[in-house]
C-alpha cells in the first residue's frame, strides 16, 4: 500500500525530495510559501499548495495532523522550521523529518522531537526519499548519475528464498553483491545461498532498475 507524504519546503532539497518520491509512485503533497515554486510542481505532486506552515490553522486546513510522513525542507528560515516541526508533533504526526542548517539548528530540532534531522551537506534528496519510501531501504550511495549501490534488509518477500529461487538479477537487471549476516559479510553469494530474515543485502545497478525493485517491496 503506497504511502502519502507531505513535503514543506520545495527549494532545490526538498523539490528532489517530491520528484523522487513521485517517482516511487507514492502520494506527495507539495508546500511552499513561494507562489512560483507552488506552481513549478502543481504537474509533479499529487497535490502543490502556497500556505504558511507556522500558522496552526493552515496545518489544520491541510489535514497535515493526517499524514504519517512529513519533511520539513525550509531553507535559510530556521525560526520557521523550528516552528513548524513543533506544530507538526503537537499535530501528531508520527514521523516529522527536518532539513537542519547548522548543528545548533540541528540540536533545537531533536530536543523539540524531530523524527529525523538531516544534513544537507551529507544526505541528498535522492537518498533521503528511498530511505523513506521504504522501510527495506536502510543505505542509498550514488555511484554515479545513472548507477547506485543499495542496502535492503530481507524482510518477509525476500526471506526464506535463494537468489536462484528470487531471481533479481534476471526480473529486474540489479545484482546482490554481498550479503550482511551479522557480523558477517558474504561477498559475491552463491546463488543457492538461502536468505534469511533480516540479512541486508547489498545491491547494484541503474537508478531506474533498483527503483523497479524497490517498488516491488513496498508493494509487498
Amino acid at each position: 500500500m503506497n504511502k502519502d507524504y507531505a513535503v514543506i519546503g520545495l527549494g532545490r532539497f526538498g523539490g528532489s525530495i517530491v520528484k523522487e518520491l513521485i517517482e516511487l509512485e507514492m502520494d506527495v503533497l507539495a508546500v511552499d510559501l513561494d507562489e512560483n515554486r507552488v506552481n513549478e510542481y502543481v504537474d509533479i505532486a499529487t497535490q502543490a499548495v502556497i500556505g504558511d506552515t507556522t500558522e496552526e490553522t493552515v496545518l489544520k486546513d491541510l489535514g497535515l495532523g493526517n499524514f504519517d510522513n512529513v519533511i520539513v525542507a525550509i531553507g535559510d528560515n530556521i525560526q520557521s522550521s523550528i516552528l513548524t516541526t513543533l506544530l507538526l508533533k503537537d499535530l501528531g504526526v508520527k514521523q516529522v523529518s527536518v532539513k537542519a542548517q547548522n548543528d545548533y539548528h540541528a540540536r533545537v530540532l531533536e530536543k523539540i522531537g524531530a523524527d529525523y534531522v538531516i544534513h544537507p551537506e551529507r544526505d541528498m534528496g535522492r537518498r533521503i526519499a528511498h530511505k523513506l519510501a521504504s522501510s527495506s531501504v536502510l543505505d542509498y550511495l550514488e555511484l554515479s548519475d545513472e548507477h547506485s549501490i543499495v542496502e535492503i534488509m530481507a524482510q518477509e518477500k525476500l526471506a526464506n528464498n535463494s537468489l536462484l529461487d528470487l531471481d533479481i538479477r534476471a526480473e529486474y537487471g540489479v545484482s546482490v553483491i554481498a550479503i550482511k549476516r551479522g557480523n558477517d559479510i558474504i561477498v559475491s553469494p552463491d546463488p543457492t545461498v538461502n536468505i534469511k530474515e533480516d540479512d541486508i543485502l547489498i545491491v547494484i545497478g541503474s537508478d531506474d532498475d533498483l527503483t523497479r525493485f524497490e517498488k516491488s517491496l513496498i508493494k509487498n
